[in-house]
């Protein structure tokens, strides 16, 4: 502050005595140099000139003014300033050099030329003229925006009129883009400027642009872009989501970030949607309620969705029951970091067609799941995945296991609580083809050994990253229940990379066939 003050107090120096010389004019390179916009105009309607009008006697006249030294009298042009194409407009035909070999191409066949270019140099073709320019905006099918500006502005419609893919999340924000600082999280990042909000719950609405704005930017995209079939998008409001079901026929995904119950009635008129993501709650960045209301419009609205994931979203048995009773086409249903209330599990029973369920980061799955009559099964399931959940509840993990009795497919990646009394909940399972386990420290080979050997029909093991599966505690029953796998992938701990131990037992029993079988499948 010291030294602007006394940048501002101190004197300018006295003028001198002889007054100094006069600026020279500008320079027509100076002219040229530094103000480009006028000249375009002034160069484009002397090409336009020389293109479109025969030689008149005024014409006649300069030439001959300029053979007798005398300055040639500038003819009007013939083409008002007016009527110059404003941008954008794409039905106006910029003039082409007679060198272009590619002007006798129609706008199609260049389109089908350049389509079949690699994406690396989509780029680099686009610098070679306008009409490129504009043809290369017609190939690019996904677009994920930086700057909500450039959708206001028109640009990005007329720019890619044939986008199927826009992700808006990162637009939505007016965080500095030149910020050093990034918060990223699993859902979303965003950049941050020094003089952000220390209310990390306010966080991301202090960012947000409002809701009035980004609906009018979705309704100019899906006027723009009525071919759009994935849009991911973050504080819409019914009215946004509407404006894509009525004039994107063809939407297919959508991924809603600070969704409510309100907005969900907008997703009910997406009639054609297979594929739908709902954000409510992320801790520490916004809190929206997703509860059993919300679910049961969905429900009744998106009857042909195939894959539904709900994250940070509450409810109950009523809204898993709806969903399962009215989207007949489920098949697959992701349930993250959820709030749901007690005895939601049951619900499951009703999605007759589920295939494949996901747990991810939920911190509890169900605390009171009720009877075991009233849990009920899902008889198509066939996937189980479990990521960075927490499993310590007994009760839950057991019910949990009772309802997805009818897997094949078992999953479970760095999941905490995972010891040997609650992974012998899962011998209740008795269909299990492939199992796959990743970070489950607690988890011993005696453990391992109990359930796997119940389980007839098992082909594939995955075994990765479990310190307390030990090489030397594997029994001969247990190797020899190896030697008949199809797929064996074994690395406990960053110490097996080869298991000498196992290749030993079984060398004995199999010879060199399941040693060909160990060099292929065992990393």
């Amino acid at each position: 502050m010291s030294f602007k003050s006394e940048k501002t107090m101190s004197f300018a120096p006295e003028k001198p005595e002889n007054p100094s010389p006069k600026k020279r004019p500008p320079s027509w390179s100076d002219l040229w140099l530094k103000n480009t916009k006028p000249l375009k105009h002034v160069i484009f309607t002397m090409q336009l000139q020389s293109l479109s009008s025969p030689i008149t006697p005024t014409t006649k006249n300069n030439n001959n003014n300029h053979k007798n030294n005398k300055s040639p009298k500038v003819p009007k042009t013939q083409i008002p300033i007016s009527n110059f194409p404003k941008f954008p407009n794409p039905n106006f035909n910029y003039p082409r050099s007679e060198s272009d070999p590619t002007r006798k191409l129609s706008d199609q066949t260049l389109l089908q030329i350049l389509s079949k270019l690699p994406d690396s140099n989509h780029n680099s073709i686009s610098l070679v003229c306008k009409r490129w320019l504009n043809l290369q905006g017609r190939l690019v099918r996904s677009l994920k925006l930086l700057s909500w500006h450039f959708l206001e502005s028109g640009r990005l419609v007329f720019r890619f009129p044939n986008l199927t893919h826009v992700d808006l999340v990162s637009g939505c924000f007016f965080s500095p883009r030149n910020s050093g600082i990034l918060l990223t999280n699993r859902v979303f990042s965003m950049h941050l400027g020094s003089g952000f909000s220390t209310k990390w719950n306010e966080l991301c609405e202090d960012s947000l642009f409002p809701v009035e704005v980004i609906d009018r930017g979705l309704k100019m995209l899906a006027c723009g872009c009525p071919n759009l079939r994935k849009v991911s998008v973050i504080g819409a409001s019914e009215l946004g989501v509407l404006s894509l079901a009525e004039e994107c026929m063809t939407l297919q995904e959508l991924e809603l970030h600070m969704c409510n119950d309100d907005v969900l009635r907008g997703i009910a008129a997406c009639t054609n949607l297979q594929v739908l993501r709902l954000v409510g709650n992320v801790d520490g960045f916004y809190g929206s309620l997703v509860s059993d209301i919300g679910l049961t419009i969905l429900a009744q609205g998106c009857k042909r969705l195939v894959k539904l994931e709900l994250y940070g979203c509450e409810g109950s048995f009523d809204g898993i029951k709806a969903i399962g009773q009215c989207c007949q086409m489920l098949e697959e249903l992701s349930i993250c970091d959820h709030r749901m209330d007690d005895g939601w599990l049951a619900g499951l029973s009703y999605c007759e067609n589920l295939k494949t369920l996901r747990f991810q980061s939920c911190k509890r799955i169900d605390p009171s799941p009720g009877p075991e009559d009233y849990l009920g099964c899902c008889p198509a399931l066939e996937r189980l995945h479990l990521h960075k959940c927490h499993l310590r509840d007994k009760k839950s993990v057991e019910a949990m296991f009772m309802v997805c009795g009818a897997v094949k497919e078992m999953v479970l990646q760095d999941c905490w609580g995972l010891d040997n009394d609650m992974f012998s909940l899962a011998s209740c399972c008795r269909r299990v083809e492939f199992l796959s386990l990743e970070g489950c420290s607690l988890l011993t080979t005696e453990g391992l050994e109990s359930v796997i050997l119940s389980w007839k029909e098992l082909q594939s093991l995955r075994v990765e990253s479990c310190k307390n599966i030990k090489d030397s505690e594997i029994s001969p029953s247990l190797s020899t229940f190896f030697s008949i796998f199809k797929e064996l992938q074994w690395r406990p701990d960053t110490k097996s990379l080869r298991p000498s131990g196992v290749l030993g037992i079984v060398m004995g029993k199999k010879g060199g066939k399941f040693f060909k079988r160990e060099r292929l499948f065992v990393h």
